[in-house]
């Protein structure tokens, strides 16, 4: 146990020794995540992110042959200021986690066919990414429903394209290996035969056993999906966790990475534990 451990666990410390032995689980947990390798992030001399919104991306979209590609952003220099584009809709400055990946990938099923992924809230159950802490592959979500409104305890089907109209919030519940349950919603920003821009962000406390992790709206998620030619289409994501979140799980490059390359794989349909992994 480290130090930061010790000195965490003597704070938090109560008469009941169950919590105790959560915490300790909770940060020999955060002890051995901290163990994993970084991996390049921005240097000075790249351009600003900018998402496909009227001018040219930054990151822009490699080849087929070389999709997708991950970038991790530097925090030390701009996490605390950090201005997100104004076509994601995000309000909050700064980050303590900002990742973007950026493909492209072959699919024939159109506008609707995507729809319908993104809506089948069920099928997240199950996509595995590469734990570069165990070096195997392991179950990222554990289960995934669809909700009526933003109650966890009322759950529906899943979205059907149909219902998933442009402006219209929906939201659903994700149970994720690493930080637990967490009640999301999901926006359509823009539906169109050629383009689809889907916004996702966490709308209850996130704990990790006790410890709270992330609070309402600190991990957000942003889909471009357009289309390049009738069976190829450009993806670009952008995913952050807010300045303020619990910096114990800040500065993991390597997972951020891999859970980026696991949802990217589930939405073009690529297998999510299919070698080689995209981070060792």
């Amino acid at each position: 146990m480290d130090n930061l451990e010790s000195r965490y666990i003597g704070h938090m410390m109560g008469p009941s020794s169950r919590i105790s032995n959560f915490l300790r689980f909770t940060f020999a947990s955060f002890a051995m995540l901290a163990t994993m390798p970084a991996l390049p992030a921005t240097s000075d001399a790249d351009p600003a992110l900018n998402p496909p919104c009227g001018s040219e991306p930054f990151p822009n979209w490699p080849d087929l042959d070389h999709s997708p590609v991950v970038k991790v952003w530097d925090r030390s220099k701009s996490g605390a200021d950090w201005v997100p584009p104004a076509c994601t809709g995000w309000q909050e400055k700064g980050f303590s986690t900002l990742v973007t990946t950026v493909a492209r990938f072959r699919y024939s099923g159109g506008e609707e066919g995507l729809l319908r992924r993104m809506g089948a809230i069920s099928e997240l159950k199950g996509v595995r990414y590469w734990s570069t802490t165990h070096k195997k592959w392991q179950t990222l979500i554990v289960d995934a429903f669809a909700l009526q409104d933003s109650n966890a305890a009322q759950r529906r089907t899943d979205y059907q394209p149909s219902e998933l109209g442009p402006g219209k919030q929906f939201y659903y519940q994700q149970e994720d290996s690493l930080t637990g349950k967490g009640v999301y919603q999901m926006q359509i920003m823009n539906r169109a035969p050629e383009r689809l821009v889907v916004d996702t962000r966490n709308v209850s406390t996130m704990r990790y056993f006790l410890v709270p992790i992330f609070h309402p709206g600190d991990v957000q998620s942003i889909y471009f999906l357009d289309r390049d030619s009738p069976d190829t289409w450009r993806y670009y994501n952008i995913t952050r966790t807010a300045k303020n979140a619990n910096s114990l799980i800040a500065g993991h490059d390597a997972s951020s990475i891999n859970r980026a390359v696991a949802f990217y794989r589930h939405i073009v349909g690529t297998p999510t534990d299919k070698e080689p992994p995209f981070s060792r």
